[in-house]
């Protein structure tokens, strides 16, 4: 470790250096030749970055690495898991006996290491290989990372793009795709979070069939006049007259007709429990943005609703409103002594939490289970003040070292075990308004 500390101790002194460097000095030419080798530079420590990302693992006390890689470096979960995707395809290996692999992308990794690709060049690679299909030869998989790896070298990613379009249709001029090949590509995720104005954008790629479904279900339920929420009445059964008087877009009917599928659904006793309440919407809000018609709730999910939406939302069955007084985020205190929380504390739990407590976890309460903070198996009781949520991974981090602790204002703070380069918090992140009261 002496050793490392002393060539990291070098490169912050060389980058001091660098920073220190006037640069009015250097001919505007020249000025470009120095960016060249400063970015093959960086290029080649994120190399080596990766390289160490391919060898980090989970140990004891330890929450999974691409969280603990978040927590450590700042960075997102979702980029944490990218730099370790990577890494397994441009980093060696090893076997489960031991022995040295090649990395997946051996030419890739070669020009990665060398400091010839940015990660953009990777990620142009990286879905030509996720798009090729099945039937594809073996040889002409190796062949076509040989020459994109080439490529890639000498063009920017927007010119190497082209060519793996070009390689893709050479490679499967029929466009042969096996059900397989379809299946890895299904899916739906949000493309971030909520905008400043509260909608959200999505990217759906369905299979045949899901596409199939959805198309029966809007020829019935996205047809003018049905299912729109401007009507006072909202109806499956339009008259002529309400037909020809719906000015929504083909798109704006089918979103209601997929808000009318899930609220038809959502809440149903048919649908049974997760984690011991009913697949629902559970929203918190405070009485006086209530009673004003103003503010936002919050779902279980973090997921804002305007108040006059909460209202509208609330004429339908089977959800949940829990309500908290502005002035000192007062819940109601409900006690149990036996180990399993109710229905009532899990709701209430839900709403002051909102998700998972350990700090910097992102998971929203919809995920999480119950915790006593003072363990029931030492004489804690059941009571709101004293439970608090975690999601299953983090719940488990509590046997392996991890300790948690109710605060006098209520938070619950997590301490982890001294081998691990955390310090001990709350978690803010699903209550970023904390951070802006001051």
């Amino acid at each position: 470790m002496s050793s490392i500390d002393e060539v990291l101790g070098a490169l912050d002194d060389v980058v001091e250096a660098l920073a220190a460097v006037d640069l009015d000095v250097l001919d505007p030419p020249q000025r470009f030749v120095v960016l060249q080798r400063l970015e093959t530079a960086r290029r080649r420590q994120v190399a080596v970055s990766h390289a160490l990302v391919g060898r980090l693992e989970q140990f004891e006390g330890c929450p999974p690495v691409p969280i603990t890689l978040a927590d450590v470096l700042r960075i997102s979960p979702r980029e944490a898991k990218r730099r370790m995707r990577d890494a397994e395809q441009v980093a060696p290996r090893r076997a489960l006996t031991g022995e040295s692999l090649p990395p997946l992308l051996p030419d890739t990794a070669a020009a990665w290491h060398a400091g010839q690709l940015d990660g953009e060049h990777l990620r142009v690679i990286q879905k030509f290989f996720r798009d090729l299909p099945d039937h594809v030869p073996a040889v002409e998989v190796e062949k076509a990372e040989r020459a994109l790896a080439g490529h890639a070298q000498a063009m920017r990613p927007d010119q190497l793009e082209k060519v793996a379009h070009r390689l893709a249709l050479h490679l499967n001029p029929d466009g042969v795709f096996s059900d397989q090949d379809r299946a890895r590509k299904r899916g739906f995720a949000w493309c971030g979070g909520q905008q400043i104005d509260g909608m959200s954008v999505g990217r759906l790629i369905a299979d045949p069939e899901l596409r199939a479904l959805l198309d029966g279900w809007f020829t019935k339920f996205a047809a003018p006049g049905v299912c729109n929420p401007a009507d006072q009445s909202p109806t499956v059964t339009p008259s002529e007259e309400v037909a020809d008087g719906d000015v929504r877009s083909h798109a704006q009917r089918q979103h209601d007709a997929l808000t009318a599928l899930v609220r038809g659904q959502l809440g149903d006793p048919k649908l049974g429990q997760h984690n011991g309440l009913p697949v629902t919407v559970i929203a918190s809000a405070t009485l006086q943005d209530l009673q004003n018609k103003t503010g936002h709730a919050v779902t279980a999910t973090g997921t804002l609703l305007p108040i006059p939406d909460v209202i509208r939302m609330a004429t339908h069955a089977y959800h949940y409103l829990a309500l908290f007084d502005r002035v000192n985020g007062q819940a109601l205190w409900l006690g149990r002594t036996k180990r399993i929380a109710t229905a009532d504390q899990r709701i209430m739990l839900h709403n002051k939490e909102r998700g998972c407590t350990r700090p910097g976890c992102d998971a929203p309460g919809y995920l999480t289970e119950v915790h006593h903070v003072d363990e029931w198996a030492d004489g804690g009781l059941t009571n709101i003040d004293t439970l608090t949520l975690a999601c299953r991974a983090d719940h488990r981090l509590l046997d392996q070292g991890w300790k948690t602790r109710k605060l006098a204002n209520g938070d619950t703070e997590w301490i982890p075990p001294p081998q691990l380069p955390l310090a001990a918090g709350t978690n803010t992140y699903h209550h970023p308004e904390r951070l802006l009261s001051g």
